[in-house]
């Protein structure tokens, strides 16, 4: 979910050297459920615990996957786009705060109505 705003921010502010961590817990996009690492960080990065590290989500919901990212880096600096008051304690800088209960809609995501990823789309 972080890749477009940190691709954003990372050219805004001429950063060339980005690294992902991927963790799924939005398996349908309706309901969250069990976290599941699918990408490590760099060891080179972990090695460091993230000291001068920018890790950028597009939004904290429950914190969980915050929390797991602030494990693995915790002198990182955490930046959202949203955040929502159960996750919000586990980031440093958020543009917006929006209430728990919230489901947002990022233009990424959409078409005039919502758009399923093409690579779930019939072959025809």
């Amino acid at each position: 979910g972080g890749l477009v705003p940190a691709a954003i921010i990372c050219r805004e502010l001429d950063i060339r050297r980005i690294d992902t961590v991927c963790i799924a817990s939005y398996h349908d996009y309706t309901s969250q459920g069990e976290m599941q690492v699918l990408k490590e960080i760099n060891p080179e990065i972990l090695a460091t615990g993230g000291d001068g590290v920018l890790v950028i989500d597009d939004l904290t919901d429950t914190g969980k996957t915050a929390a797991i990212v602030r494990a693995m880096l915790p002198k990182a600096h955490f930046a959202t786009v949203y955040a929502k008051p159960k996750g919000r304690p586990l980031v440093d800088t958020f543009v917006t705060e929006v209430s728990q209960d919230t489901w947002i809609y990022f233009p990424w995501d959409m078409g005039l109505s919502y758009q399923e990823p093409i690579n779930k789309e019939s072959r025809g």
